[in-house]
């Protein structure tokens, strides 16, 4: 466990003498959506990871906090100076924020999926209503439900479900806490570290959208379409994901 400002995130470190690698997991898991690709990764490099608070297994949030303030904690703790950056959703806009805030910190980006803040993503008052309903319950399943629905395609399976209700449960408790930090959309242009984005065909379309801007702006950007891939790619595509890991970490 390691300390945040006012609570604690759970984290991971193989140590070893290889160069790091810093997995991010989205918003709609926890740390496991990397666990197909953690040996292979683990043989080459300093693999590191770790639960956003209230996912999980970090305790929720009982003071207000920014996921990129949390991941610079969780570097300085472990005493990462530099390295490469996977980030899937979530975890993407952190890796980004973090090429923003400290760009001597990132070795290399790589976008699985990922978000940006500061993209005007489109409203969807149908699904906030029933995403409201849900929270109102405290009803986990049904969030889960919601979410994979947008996200995941088909019916989701064990380990998509379990990914889902993690991010359900903390959501519902990290609502009044987690905060924003500067809008990183506008000023992408300024990163200068290698980057690539992995993005499937099958993700939610306005991220798609989002996506193919963050590709633009990005100086050198190199952009991977996934056919038949949505939200979870490191669920979907393992192999593909540890291929350009090791492609962009060297």
């Amino acid at each position: 466990m390691i300390q945040v400002a006012g609570g604690t995130v759970w984290a991971d470190d193989t140590g070893g003498p290889g160069a790091p690698v810093v997995l991010l997991h989205p918003g709609i898991g926890d740390s496991r959506v990397w666990d197909p690709i953690g040996p292979r990764l683990a043989a080459r490099y300093r693999v590191i990871r770790y639960d956003a608070r209230g996912h999980g297994m970090s305790p929720p949030a009982t003071a207000p906090y920014t996921l990129v303030e949390d991941l610079i904690m969780v570097l300085d703790h472990l005493e990462v100076a530099r390295a490469t950056f996977v980030g899937c959703s979530q975890g993407g806009a952190s890796s980004i924020d973090l090429a923003l805030a400290q760009p001597e910190r990132v070795s290399a980006l790589m976008l699985v999926s990922p978000g940006v803040s500061g993209y005007p993503m489109p409203a969807n008052p149908e699904l906030d209503a029933q995403f409201e309903a849900f929270a109102e319950a405290g009803d986990v399943e049904g969030i889960a439900r919601l979410a994979g629905g947008m996200w995941t395609t088909g019916e989701p399976d064990d380990a998509g479900l379990s990914q889902l209700r993690s991010a359900a449960k903390a959501w519902l408790a990290n609502d009044e806490y987690e905060k924003s930090g500067p809008p990183a959309f506008g000023r992408l242009g300024s990163i200068t570290a290698p980057a690539v984005l992995l993005i499937g065909d099958k993700d939610y379309p306005p991220l798609i959208e989002c996506d193919e801007a963050i590709v633009a702006r990005i100086p050198g950007c190199r952009k991977i379409d996934v056919p038949g891939g949505d939200h979870l790619l490191p669920l979907r595509v393992p192999d593909l994901v540890a291929d350009t890991i090791e492609e962009f970490a060297g």
